[in-house]
């Protein structure tokens, strides 16, 4: 695994000098380009040198620009995550916007401007759960994603069907060019196809409020758009139904997690581009992804429920320990940190580094997804936990505690095509009880 160090950011002073005062225009999705984008985007221009931002809206709904005193201006255009790609593209964009990662013929299109899953050109900017939205009366409380598939496609047509009143369901959808409709195509329907009965949506606002005014209708929006309806509970498979919370969609546990992307072309260094990515990523742009509704990459702990049937090993680091909310994920088939989880590196070791954290410990816990089988996956899930505390270890951040727990607790369905994204990871808990000697469980785990 390639060592990763503090300077792989390029420090936001820096990027700020070098900033030109061209105006900077982002394209896509409407999650991100609605809310989330421009108040990064006001911050950023307030933090780097202005001292007033106007904000106007455009010709065409979803449309805005941000006018800076300094006479740097700011456009956002939010159509949907396909647009993202266009746009860069065609380079109408400095940055896409995109509510879901890019898909292969995305890349391919963009090829000659370098390799857009690069560390350089896909950014997290923030975490999100596809919410599924019922209205707020609505007796049932929970679906699994088969359940909630057969409704979108008009299998299940009825709330009786799955536990509530006898009424017709109406259905509400995202438009198709929405990145919140690809996952939720992706990850929900599947092969199938949605109900021409659906109605749809460029806005997730519109969509939310549209289903908590109708007392039998079913939606999904992301987070920041829940509003006055209710979301549901959902299962993947026959693992238990999670909510989306703060720590469930901070770590992807929730099986409809998702993350959101800022998207920029390797071949094209614009300062002021990443300047402003940058100040999103840093700890105070994700105070504002929180403020507005989404859930933030700022590494906190966190209350988590305790497992009875949960191996040892698992019960004795829950029962003294706290959640930090970051798991770490891996590039499919290796054992590279994937792209969030580099910077999700860098974010733990600077949380361990502030003075509250003195006296605290790092556990690890390692999982697989289950394809090994066995003893395999226990080796598997061990290395992945050992692959982390090894990059902790270059910045002298020790590991109290590392053990590996195979396929247990999986967070999506075999059936999954994610399946082995989602299920081999690496939990991070925070001890403050009186450490003895660092190392793996007693039991070689």
């Amino acid at each position: 695994m390639p060592a990763l160090t503090l300077r792989c950011v390029i420090p936001l002073a820096l990027l700020l000098a070098q900033s030109n005062l061209h105006a900077l225009s982002l394209h896509g999705s409407n999650t991100v380009g609605a809310k989330l984008a421009p108040e990064c985007a006001r911050s950023y221009l307030l933090t780097s040198g202005a001292s007033t931002v106007n904000a106007s809206a455009g010709v065409v709904e979803n449309e805005q620009r941000l006018s800076a005193n300094d006479g740097r201006d700011i456009t956002l255009a939010a159509h949907g995550s396909g647009t993202a790609f266009t746009a860069l593209l065609d380079g109408s964009a400095d940055i896409g916007m995109s509510s879901r990662p890019i898909k292969a013929e995305e890349r391919a299109a963009l090829a000659t401007a370098g390799d857009m899953t690069a560390i350089t050109a896909e950014h997290t900017v923030a975490m999100d759960g596809l919410a599924v939205l019922v209205h707020p009366d609505n007796p049932v409380s929970a679906l699994n994603i088969e359940q909630i598939a057969q409704i979108f496609s008009g299998e299940i047509h009825n709330w009786r069907e799955v536990g509530g009143r006898d009424a017709e369901i109406t259905l509400y959808a995202r438009d198709d060019k929405s990145g919140t409709w690809d996952t939720f195509a992706g990850l929900v329907l599947g092969k199938r196809t949605l109900h021409a009965s659906a109605v749809r949506f460029e806005s997730n606002d519109k969509l939310s409020d549209s289903v908590s005014g109708d007392r039998n209708a079913i939606g999904f929006s992301g987070l920041a758009s829940v509003r006055q309806a209710k979301a549901l509970a959902v299962a993947d498979g026959d693992s238990r139904a999670i909510l989306p919370t703060r720590l469930s969609v901070a770590t992807e546990d929730y099986p409809l997690s998702r993350r959101l992307f800022l998207y920029t072309r390797p071949d094209r260094v614009d300062a002021a581009a990443r300047a402003l990515i940058e100040h999103c990523q840093s700890e105070a742009g994700q105070d504002i992804v929180e403020r507005v509704g989404f859930v933030s990459q700022n590494i906190i702990e966190l209350d988590h429920e305790t497992l009875d049937n949960a191996p040892d090993d698992y019960r004795a680091i829950s029962a003294s320990s706290r959640r930090l909310s970051v798991n770490f994920r891996f590039h499919q088939g290796s054992a590279e940190l994937d792209n969030k989880a580099r910077r999700d590196l860098l974010r733990l070791i600077d949380f361990m580094k502030k003075p509250a954290q003195q006296q605290a410990h790092i556990q690890l816990v390692g999982f697989n997804d289950g394809d090994s089988h066995g003893q395999w996956d226990q080796l598997i899930s061990r290395f992945r936990a050992l692959a982390v505390q090894a990059e902790l270890m270059k910045h002298s951040i020790p590991v109290h505690r590392m053990i590996g727990l195979g396929a247990f607790l999986p967070v999506a369905a075999a059936s999954n095509s994610n399946a082995a994204a989602k299920n081999g990871r690496v939990e991070v808990w925070l001890s403050r009880a009186p450490a003895t000697a660092p190392g793996t469980s007693a039991s070689g785990r």
